[in-house]
């Protein structure tokens, strides 16, 4: 097979669910020797706006991807746990019994699985051993929450063959969402805020989810770019991306310092017209003049990115989506200057995206690489990706990949 050019964009495929679905219930029969009892998706996700705000009470803009997560699962007459993922196949199965999951106890992969188990168990419901098997279309690593996704699915996997009817409504999937962030946070070791397992759980097709991060309620905002000849194109920088390396807990413990110096909750409490005063006295109150930088650009970002979600969501609910491209701009040089979670890469994708055309541009999920997007005409979409392509390829870069996002449903069962 002749190697792709390093000039010429590369796309995943569009996701074939049904076909997804019957080839991981195979697989699972392959693997355990017997039918799954079903299987069950969630989606992975992309953040309008309102990034590094969800762990201070915030409010945030996600829709769900129509890339998926795929698990088969059969339940077990004893409490004992078997984990398999297609896409790891260098990790084999981890087994271990449901008693024996608690924080440290399971590395890698199987801990964001093992983790909604006991989590639900912790939450006093009753949940069977399993088999489960795992695969997927969202990207591994590229910022769109493929460990929500593996989560969520596997969550309502378990409320389906335990009979908890918790997915049946909006407040028992809230309920699944919460079981799914304390697997992330304790067992994952992850310091997720929320926001990604709300999406996978909470989102409609055809809207974006205005999540309150406060209270986790929701409102679900009209979001079709299509509708409006437009179209999110998602870039993936191929960079590395993961949460559990430090960085993103560095930057959760310096806001939470912020708000200490500050005597408020969060950082939601502090009004937009009162941000000038916060700084002075975040960054009289720091140890050093580095920490009071740091705290300053925190607190800046976190302050005004709320804000911004609160202009987009107006725009989206008046019909607006073409005049929100100003505001994915700040935001992306907020979390550029300020917040310091962007990279290279990103930076670059978003230029050439924006140089190519584009309304809009910003880095999506928790930064550190991953993926960005931008919303562009749905006539260029070719051509935005061939820029990004081409400036990855002058810098250096190894080639992004692309995908066309369109808002999609929440996490169910699939057969």
């Amino acid at each position: 097979m002749t190697a792709p050019r390093l000039d010429e964009p590369v796309w995943y495929p569009a996701p074939d669910l049904d076909e997804a679905a019957a080839r991981t219930a195979a697989a699972f029969r392959d693997a355990f020797g017997r039918a799954p009892d079903g299987v069950w998706t969630a989606p992975g996700r992309v953040n309008v706006i309102g990034e590094h705000v969800d762990y201070q009470a915030g409010r945030c803009l996600p829709f769900a991807l129509d890339r998926r997560t795929v698990v088969a699962v059969g339940a077990r007459d004893d409490d004992r746990l078997r984990l398999r993922s297609v896409q790891r196949p260098d990790d084999g199965e981890w087994t271990g019994r449901l008693a024996d999951v608690g924080p440290g106890r399971v590395e890698s992969w199987a801990a964001y699985a093992a983790g909604v188990p006991w989590a639900l168990a912790a939450d006093g419901l009753a949940v069977p051993g399993i088999d489960a098997l795992f695969d997927g279309t969202v990207p591994l690593g590229a910022g769109l929450s493929s460990s929500a996704a593996l989560e969520c699915a596997l969550a309502v996997a378990l409320d389906d063959v335990a009979g908890l009817g918790l997915a049946a409504d909006d407040a028992g999937r809230a309920r699944l969402a919460a079981a799914c962030v304390r697997a992330e946070n304790e067992i994952a070791g992850a310091p997720t805020g929320g926001m990604d397992q709300a999406a996978a759980l909470r989102c409609r097709p055809g809207h974006a989810l205005l999540l309150d991060c406060r209270d986790f309620s929701v409102t679900h905002v009209p979001f079709d770019p299509a509708s409006a000849g437009l179209a999110v194109l998602v870039v993936d920088t191929r960079a590395h991306h993961a949460l559990v390396d430090g960085r993103y807990g560095d930057a959760r413990a310096a806001c939470a310092r912020a708000c200490e110096l500050l005597g408020v909750p969060s950082l939601r409490d502090v009004a937009p017209a009162d941000l000038d005063a916060a700084l002075r006295r975040v960054g009289a109150g720091a140890d050093d003049a580095e920490a009071a930088d740091e705290l300053r650009r925190r607190t800046r970002h976190v302050v005004g990115e709320i804000e911004r979600v609160e202009q987009v969501a107006a725009l989206l609910a008046d019909g607006r989506l073409r005049s929100i491209g100003p505001l994915l701009d700040a935001s992306h040089a907020s979390l550029r200057d300020d917040y310091r979670v962007s990279c290279p890469e990103l930076d670059v994708a978003c230029r050439a995206a924006l140089a190519a055309g584009a309304l809009g541009a910003r880095m999506t999920g928790g930064g550190f690489g991953g993926s960005a997007i931008a919303l562009v005409e749905a006539d260029a979409v070719a051509t935005t990706a061939q820029a990004v392509t081409a400036a990855f390829a002058r810098e250096g870069f190894a080639p992004p990949a692309f995908l066309r996002a369109a808002p999609g449903g929440a996490a169910g069962r699939a057969g």
